[in-house]
């Protein structure tokens, strides 16, 4: 028996869920980028040179960046880390390796005898090329998804501190510096910037939390920043609002989990059917048989 087939399959094969694993594995947000960008103009390290991946990524995003279906997630790499060349080379990359990798599999079943028609390693690897090309797109948006909650867990937290030093007669901006200074998560990490640099700059705090918002693309701190834009003197009624916000965000997260448990749940219901399906199957194949061949 010829085994080369066998093996060139498995190979390519096993590339390819290689590349999807590496690819689906969910990055922590690379903290030092964020903070460089949240730090004043005239603070800021001068860029370091680009790596040769992000380069080659940028030559291709010049020159298929504008083609129809070609979208660049921004503000969802950004608060990840990532660069758009990578991000590209990514897509780039596997969406060659889709495309040629049913040709490279068919011809080891051509070499053994086993012919196949033009069109059908073609059409894989079309068909191949097109799923693999959008893979990047799924995996940076529920990366991006799983961070955004994660920041959403940390802001509940990091309001009830606020609230807490906003009670005991702290300002506004101290509350909030405070508050941040408390957390070594990266949330606390992307708040701790934005209020750095909203002390440099002297600009509002809040203004740098709205801009945080915009850049990342995280909604949650709209209503924190809206809160602490309406305190002046009034700390027990910012104290009430703030605790209010917790309290509801809270709720949202309890929901979110709740809906999440739902859906694995009923995603298990089909597994345990068809598993049950096939016990009776199994169980009954004897009987059947045996009233056949009588």
């Amino acid at each position: 028996m010829n085994l080369l087939p066998v093996v060139m399959t498995g190979a390519t094969a096993g590339t390819g869920l290689a590349l999807l694993i590496r690819e689906l594995l969910t990055p922590q947000p690379a903290l030092a980028t964020a903070l460089e960008r949240s730090a004043p103009e005239d603070l800021r390290a001068p860029e370091p040179d680009l790596d040769r991946e992000e380069r080659w990524g940028r030559w291709l995003l010049a020159r298929v960046g504008r083609l129809p279906g070609v979208r660049v997630p921004t503000t969802d790499l950004a608060l990840l880390g990532q660069g758009p060349g990578q991000f590209m080379l990514k897509k780039t990359a596997l969406a060659t390796f889709g495309l040629l990798a049913p040709p490279i599999a068919a011809i080891p079943w051509t070499i053994a005898g086993v012919s196949l028609p033009f069109y059908v390693p073609t059409g894989a690897g079309l068909l191949a090329a097109g799923l693999l090309f959008l893979i990047p797109d799924l995996a940076v948006r529920d990366q991006a998804k799983r961070a955004r909650q994660e920041f959403a867990h940390a802001l509940s937290a990091y309001l009830d501190l606020v609230a807490l030093k906003r009670a005991a007669d702290a300002g506004p901006a101290e509350a909030l510096e405070k508050a941040a200074q408390v957390g070594e998560g990266w949330p606390f990490l992307y708040l701790q910037g934005a209020l750095r640099r909203a002390r440099l700059e002297k600009i509002p705090p809040y203004q740098a939390l709205a801009d945080l918002s915009v850049q990342y693309g995280l909604p949650v701190l709209d209503d924190v920043a809206d809160i602490m834009r309406g305190s002046a003197t009034d700390g027990a009624a910012v104290y009430k609002a703030l605790r209010a916000r917790t309290a509801a965000l809270d709720a949202e997260l309890l929901a979110d989990q709740a809906a999440e448990a739902n859906a694995a749940s009923e995603s298990m219901t089909a597994p345990g059917a068809l598993l049950a399906v096939l016990m009776m199957l199994l169980m009954a194949f004897p009987a059947v048989i045996r009233m056949l061949t009588v």
